[in-house]
């Protein structure tokens, strides 16, 4: 059971609500379809009951509020629009991204993909998947959590009628199943065809909430549809013949048209009177139109005469809410244009309404002693990180090809310029083998690992997979734990891999006598790593907290580029001192001891972050971490 109460979005600029006091209810087993025309307030409602958006109300999703649900995934499905995945990554990776967010098995995702069917289009790139393809994977992944609920918004929109008959089918499937399903569209045949129950909303408030067979009774009637050179004429012998018969038929001409629907007869009628007058007929057939659909030209013909379209004369035709001569009361509901009720009979219908779904006829006035109180403010919450996010960050990762491609580029840019510098003989070994020439701010590795911590977080941004319908990523520290330890761990594999590259193109173009190692390899190796690994960091941070992958990067080239001569120039003051000895200090300091090869390794670290480069990646790396945390506090995350 799906209970929606008092939802109200936010008021813009002094505009009124899109969504104003909703209240209904979309029962288990039982598709329900949210019905109005477009700007109703059909997706502020639902963006208000996932609490995506603020405002006021409540959504209760089996008795329990959204952010009181421990696993959201597995208990709602939520289809917004499109699949906001890298355009390069298959629909299988993302499914499998999403298993490891969901934290269900990735075999999840094979299941899916048969399920949609989508089989045999499982290594497909999201790019390549037709606007029905992609309908369908989003619909995956909504499915992925075997949710109890599923929540879709436009799900047919666009697609051929075979694709959206499949897609009913599934939905029909899955309340069978004793799911809720709840859907919008703008269309009440496809509501009439596929729902169980229809809820009618209009300017954001409740106008109907019936079951589809009310509604069909109510909202809509069968017509036939006939195409004539002569319309006119048939139109006028029809009417004649039905006032001459007293019967109810009400005739529709198109503005410009050769085609009429006529409400009240059948195919056999019109043919028949066709053939009688000599009227050519293009085309008959029975059609399902919509209460006050009625075009341009409408001609009424009834026991008691003709009302024109237009015309107000209460004498001239029955009531909206009147039954015409010799048609029973109950088969003649009260509907207005829209079908929703006119300002008599049909607005208390619609109050009637209003009241079985546990809403409001109409607000009560401010300040009212025994009025109802207002519904709880519904506020953004964060968005929840990943249940597994050490393998969603891998997945996410390896994904695509991009990381393989900025791996490959580092490796033979690096074993180039290592050959080059070696040429002269006048490069020390550890720059031919960082190959970091002079000339270059950072060496390849390093800013290849930068550009790849950018990505961690600029994509996710870009395509925001984790809360497609808030375009943001959580800010949760189980992420970023997950995402600085992933970078550290691609950096000083791309580390490794740069140091082996050289060594070997030196051998091959050189030969092996001039690779030595030098006595203070491990510090070398501990600074080479430090480097790597602060880049990948500094890129990560800086692409977290300004949310694009260039803010990444530029972090990453300002650390040689401002950080460095600012460091540089600091020790130049006469406040400088030295850190000699602090080991020692530190030892004598702490309650516990620890060996005296530690020394050794703190000395190490500190003559590492005492360098130039140290020291400012160092600066930049606690200004980001500030920074990220400054951000994360301000938009009331909770860690």
């Amino acid at each position: 059971m799906l209970q929606a109460i008092g939802l109200t979005s936010a008021r813009h600029r002094g505009l009124p609500p899109a969504v104003d006091d909703l209240t209904f209810e979309a029962g288990s087993g039982c598709v329900t379809a949210l019905l109005g025309a477009p700007g109703s307030g059909k997706t502020a409602a639902l963006r208000l009951m996932l609490e995506l958006d603020a405002g006021r109300g409540i959504t209760y999703f089996r008795g329990r509020a959204l952010h009181r649900v421990a696993h959201p995934a597995r208990e709602v499905g939520v289809l917004l629009g499109d699949v906001p995945g890298h355009p390069v990554r298959t629909a299988r990776g993302q499914l499998r991204m999403l298993c490891a967010a969901a934290g269900v098995p990735a075999s999840r995702a094979d299941e899916l993909l048969d399920t949609v069917g989508l089989a045999g289009l499982g290594d497909q790139r999201i790019a390549s998947l037709s606007h029905g393809m992609d309908r369908r994977l989003a619909l995956a992944c909504a499915l992925l959590g075997d949710p109890h609920a599923l929540i879709l918004d436009e799900p047919t929109e666009g697609l051929a009628a075979r694709e959206a008959d499949w897609l009913h089918g599934v939905l029909r499937s899955h309340a069978a199943r004793g799911g809720v399903v709840l859907y919008t569209t703008s269309d009440p045949k496809e509501a009439a065809r596929s729902a169980g129950h229809v809820v009618s909303i209009d300017g954001g408030r409740l106008v109907a909430d019936q079951d589809v067979a009310d509604f069909a009774r109510t909202r809509l009637r069968p017509r036939v549809a006939v195409r004539t050179p002569h319309a006119a004429r048939l139109a006028a012998v029809v009417s004649r013949e039905a006032r001459a018969a007293r019967r109810s038929v009400e005739v529709v001409t198109e503005a410009s048209s050769s085609r009429l629907s006529v409400y009240g007869s059948t195919c056999a009628e019109i043919g028949d009177t066709a053939f009688r007058h000599g009227l050519p007929v293009h085309q008959l057939a029975d059609e399902i139109g919509e209460v006050g659909d009625t075009g341009p030209a409408v001609d009424r013909a009834a026991a008691g005469g003709v009302a024109p379209a237009g015309s107000t004369d209460a004498t001239s035709a029955p009531a909206a809410g009147t039954p015409a001569a010799g048609t029973p009361a109950a088969s003649t509901p009260a509907t207005g244009a829209d079908g929703t009720g006119d300002q008599g009979a049909g607005a208390g219908a619609g109050e009637a309404g209003a009241e079985r779904a546990g809403g409001s006829a109409a607000p009560r006035p401010a300040g009212c002693a025994d009025g109802p109180e207002l519904p709880p403010p519904i506020r953004r919450r964060p968005v929840r990180g990943p249940l597994r996010p050490v393998r969603y960050e891998l997945r996410r990762l390896f994904g695509v090809r991009t990381t393989t491609l900025i791996m490959g580029v580092a490796l033979v840019a690096s074993a180039g310029i290592s050959v080059l510098l070696a040429r002269d003989g006048r490069t020390p070994l550890p720059n031919v083998l960082a190959a970091w020439p002079s000339l270059l701010p950072l060496p390849p590795a390093a800013f290849c690992a930068g550009l790849l911590g950018a990505l961690s977080f600029g994509d996710e941004f870009r395509y925001p997979a984790l809360a497609a319908g808030r375009g943001t990523v959580p800010r949760r520290l189980g992420l970023l734990l997950a995402k600085l330890a992933v970078s550290a761990g691609v950096a000083l594999l791309l580390a490794l891999l740069v140091v082996l590259a050289s060594v070997m193109s030196l051998r091959l173009v050189y030969g092996g006598d001039l690779i030595r190692i030098p006595p203070n390899a491990m510090s070398l190796a501990a600074s080479w790593s430090g480097l790597t690994v602060g880049c990948a960091w500094a890129g990560l941070l800086g692409a977290g907290v300004f949310r694009v992958t260039a803010a990444g990067v530029a972090a990453v080239l300002a650390v040689p580029v401002l950080m460095v001569p600012l460091v540089q120039w600091m020790p130049k003051t006469p406040t400088a001192r030295s850190m000699s000895g602090l080991p020692v200090r530190l030892r004598d300091l702490a309650w516990l001891r620890w060996p005296h090869e530690t020394d050794r390794w703190a000395l190490a670290a500190m003559r590492v972050v005492a360098h130039p480069v140290g020291s400012a990646l160092t600066l930049s790396l606690s200004v980001l971490i500030c920074a990220y945390l400054f951000t994360s506090l301000r938009g009331r995350v909770r860690w």
